[in-house]
């Protein structure tokens, strides 16, 4: 399995996402959230890199015509749809809930609760996340 490079250059490529989420949100807020090692949303997107890498290792090795590269194309392609827009409405929706919330609690109605609000990404990080999967993707040799 540690041989299989389809399967460790995302995996590498995923890391260098979450550290480069990590170090971007640190220099912006100018405090550390290790939280943000493992948290979804953020620039660049995680999972986009990640499905980009395999897409693109799995074109290198079987083909562009294969059968291999076109099913990971298709899951990379519903992966990238969901990131920019399912995970990203729904946390537009958990702000609103949230504002709701604020109001309620001040009124002393509910406990304070609160729902995670950076679940999606916006195209820009998702794009980023994709050039990140094939920068690592097609910089990897691939005659090991």
């Amino acid at each position: 399995m540690l041989r299989n490079i389809t399967l460790i250059a995302p995996l590498v490529a995923w890391t260098i996402a979450q550290l480069l989420k990590f170090l971007l949100d640190a220099a912006s807020k100018r405090k550390p959230d290790f939280t943000r090692l493992v948290n979804p949303g953020g620039m660049p997107s995680s999972h986009s890199t990640l499905v980009s890498c395999m897409s693109i290792m799995m074109g290198r090795i079987y083909g562009w015509e294969s059968p291999l590269f076109a099913m990971a194309s298709v899951l990379s392609l519903i992966v990238l749809y969901d990131a920019a827009g399912i995970r990203r409405a729904a946390g537009r929706q958990a702000r609103v809930i949230n504002r709701m919330l604020d109001d309620l609690y001040k009124k002393g109605r509910i406990p304070e609760g609160r729902l995670k609000e950076l679940l999606g990404h916006t195209p820009l990080e998702v794009f980023a996340g994709v050039a990140l999967g094939a920068i690592v993707a097609f910089s990897w040799p691939v005659g090991l």
